[in-house]
């Protein structure tokens, strides 16, 4: 009995390790392999996603993919820009509509563009243009479906103006830029930066009260007269859509393209 327990202790732990791989061998054949499969995805799981990741981390993006995002981005830049403006015709007084600017020559992109809505929209010379924010121009030339509009930042182009605060008037030239100068006609003009600047009541080509620009700096030391610089409210550099409103002045005061009309007994304005 001595020997035989001394044999067992001897044995046993091979016995078992025998027992447990027959034990196993016999498991894995009743479970076809299933049970080690499910251990091993339990234990692989955290980590299994992580190359998948990398990968499409690293992966470009589809060039197809990329091309309709950048679409998708310039459609809602278009459809607030679309909003706004038709915001302000519907807030406005007057009938005016939406017009895409369709043309503008590098060589005149201060002095000029040309609209895809004519006279087939009932579009007519002297009609105003107006950006978001403020004044671009007037309407000059209309074909059966284009417009020529005469921007205000055009040099030939002079405009009548007054500053809404304190009512002093004067008149705007361009200076092919977003900034044009005004120059009083008051010798100590009540004027400082921030004003707002609109179109006069003596103008002879635009009603009164458009909103033109905000005085950016006044030099009253100008001669002949003091001067302002005016930073004008419409974005006239990177116009897309503009709106067209008819101008009541624009059959009694109708002058050419370029031309200026007296304002207040003094040279220049529109």
């Amino acid at each position: 009995m001595y020997a035989i327990r001394r044999w067992w202790d001897r044995n046993s732990i091979r016995f078992g390790l025998i027992g447990l791989a027959l034990g196993s061998a016999w498991l894995i054949r009743q479970t076809q392999g299933s049970l080690i499969y499910e251990a091993y995805r339990g234990l692989s799981q955290p980590f299994g996603n992580l190359p998948a990741e990398t990968a499409a981390r690293k992966t470009p993006t589809d060039p197809r993919t990329l091309e309709l995002e950048q679409r998708l981005v310039e459609l809602e830049s278009q459809n607030q820009k679309l909003q706004a403006l038709l915001g302000e015709v519907t807030q406005s007084p007057t009938k005016g509509q939406v017009a895409a600017v369709i043309g503008r020559s590098a060589d005149h992109w201060w002095q000029q563009i040309t609209l895809g809505r004519g006279q087939q929209d009932d579009i007519k010379i002297g009609a105003i243009v107006s950006g978001e924010g403020g004044l671009v121009g007037r309407v000059v030339q209309v074909t059966p479906n284009t417009s020529r509009v005469l921007l205000i930042s055009d040099p030939t182009s002079q405009l009548g103006v007054t500053v809404s605060r304190s009512r002093n008037m004067g008149y705007i030239r361009g200076q092919s830029a977003n900034r044009v100068i005004m120059e009083f006609f008051d010798k100590v003009p009540d004027v400082r930066p921030g004003d707002v600047i609109s179109t006069s009541s003596y103008s002879q080509l635009f009603p009164a009260g458009l909103p033109v620009g905000i005085v950016e700096s006044v030099n009253l030391n100008r001669s002949p007269a003091p001067e302002a610089v005016i930073e004008l409210s419409a974005p006239i550099s990177r116009l897309e859509w503009v709106v067209v409103t008819p101008n009541p002045k624009a059959e009694s005061a109708l002058l050419p393209s370029g031309k200026a009309d007296s304002n207040a007994g003094s040279n220049a304005a529109e």
